[in-house]
């Protein structure tokens, strides 16, 4: 069960941006590369899961990774905002890691699925859904096998989920085509760019200014 939260994207925190895409897209470069610009404003929160690390990943960066009971008993307690079943393992978000850190005015990151997002759109209305597509069909494919990580069975499952996950795209508010990296990247930071510059943002960010020129 998925608990309430304080944490919303209005006057006086950060934004909440839940940002999903089909395995292969090239979601985490894009992310990389946009959280290496941001000047340490935008960070991305930390998942923790079930499944085993791959290849170059470390604990505590890029998932908290855990075993099953120790995430159903997380689960039970509900220390998760979101929570759910991807493939054959779990992923969650932890509530007061993601409040903590919209509290100081960071915009935070959720790199989650579409099953996510819904439970996350439900409990924080005020959270920004970007959805990431690779530019055919053909491009996802060979970004899958160019991993060198699964064999053909896996690339097939693995092709078929895509198709399903990409199904969610309508769900969310802004959809960015990773065909060329550098553009991609330039799109999702004028999303978050733009959303800075909203009444609701700008108003208590610049409060004394506001005040001088209506004196």
């Amino acid at each position: 069960m998925t608990q309430a939260t304080t944490a919303d994207s209005g006057s006086g925190t950060g934004t909440l941006y839940i940002i999903s895409a089909p395995s292969g897209a090239g979601k985490s470069s894009l992310l990389r590369a946009l959280l290496d610009d941001s000047g340490g404003d935008v960070v991305l929160s930390v998942s923790h899961t079930t499944r085993m690390p791959r290849p170059g990943e470390l604990d505590g960066r890029e998932y908290h990774f855990v075993d099953s009971g120790l995430f159903q008993a997380m689960a039970d307690r509900g220390e998760f905002l979101e929570h759910a079943q991807v493939f054959d393992n779990f992923y969650g978000t932890s509530q007061k890691g993601i409040e903590a850190q919209l509290s100081r005015g960071l915009d935070v990151i959720l790199e989650i699925d579409w099953q996510g997002a819904r439970q996350v759109r439900r409990l924080v209305p005020g959270a920004v859904g970007i959805f990431i597509l690779p530019p055919s069909r053909q491009a996802l494919e060979e970004r899958l096998q160019g991993r060198g990580q699964d064999d053909k069975a896996v690339i097939a499952r693995r092709m078929s989920d895509a198709v399903s996950e990409m199904s969610h795209y309508s769900e969310y508010d802004y959809l960015v085509i990773n065909d060329v990296f550098q553009v991609a990247c330039d799109d999702l930071a004028s999303i978050i760019r733009g959303n800075r510059l909203r009444i609701g943002g700008q108003g208590p960010r610049h409060a004394a200014l506001l005040t001088s020129l209506l004196a």
